[in-house]
């Protein structure tokens, strides 16, 4: 396949991904970007697994919730490749072919259909990042977000083990990740690499680590404010989705972009076209 016919192709593929998303998706298209991979994926969200489509780029890796069997999808997801960090995970009791993606953000499980598909995506997304990061215009992710332990995984509150009810509800602290009660979560504080000016629910004893160390930063440097790297303002801390979800009847494997040819189909191989 031609230039020209690639970057057309391209452009038509990136519209389409676009548009699946609707008015409250973010543009898409950009100079340069180029669709690398798309499938769907099984998303462990806070209370359950979800399946979502996910879209690999050459500079960003988007996802979102599926919604009219496949055609449509919403709440937009945009990461950009320098802040992911990939962690390898073996098979749990039920969720299998998994892996954790770390962002500054937030950070989650998915789970791929197979072995096959899992070991694509992980190879695919890190060749992706180190392509861009070579290009040295982009510095890596260095602080991550730690996972939300799920909803079924604790009855009882990880910090005063009082048991959760319809009235003692579960919370997150979003500096550790554990679940709490409301007595033991009453905290707030600002968590930079999530949001550099939000005060976020946190427990106790993560409150009193980051009173500490805001004391030693003032001690040493006598201000304890501090910028943080510009982020995708549509990647941002929130709860998980908590709304019923349609699941998946069928799956569809994943699809890759064959550069060689410019062609796309289910293959685990691809090398950039260069201009």
């Amino acid at each position: 396949m031609d230039r020209l016919t690639f970057d057309k192709d391209n452009r038509d593929r990136i519209q389409a991904v676009e548009n699946s998303f609707g008015p409250s998706g973010r543009p898409l298209s950009k100079p340069g970007r180029i669709l690398m991979g798309e499938g769907h994926l099984m998303k462990q969200g806070r209370r359950k697994p979800q399946p979502k489509a996910f879209f690999l780029f050459s500079d960003v890796l988007v996802y979102g919730t599926i919604i009219l069997n496949g055609r449509w999808n919403k709440k937009q997801k945009i990461i950009p490749l320098e802040d992911i960090q990939l962690e390898d995970m073996e098979d749990g009791a039920v969720f299998k072919n998994q892996w954790l993606i770390r962002t500054p953000r937030k950070s989650f499980f998915v789970a791929a259909p197979s072995q096959e598909e899992k070991r694509a995506w992980m190879k695919h997304i890190e060749e992706c990042r180190s392509n861009l990061l070579q290009e040295g215009s982009r510095q890596p992710g260095s602080t991550f977000a730690v996972y939300w332990i799920p909803d079924h995984a604790a009855y009882k509150c990880m910090r005063c083990l009082h048991k959760f009810s319809a009235t003692n509800r579960r919370h997150h602290c979003r500096k550790c990740g554990f679940l709490v009660c409301n007595s033991c979560s009453k905290d707030r504080a600002v968590i930079e690499h999530i949001h550099p000016t939000k005060c976020l629910r946190v427990c106790k004893l993560c409150h009193e680590s980051i009173k500490e160390k805001a004391k030693e930063i003032l001690c040493q440097s006598g201000d304890s404010t501090k910028k943080t790297s510009s982020e995708e303002d549509s990647f941002a801390a929130s709860s998980d989705e908590e709304e019923v979800e349609e699941v998946m009847q069928s799956h569809t494997p994943s699809s890759w972009l064959d550069s060689k040819s410019g062609t796309w189909g289910q293959t685990h191989t691809y090398v950039n076209l260069q201009p």
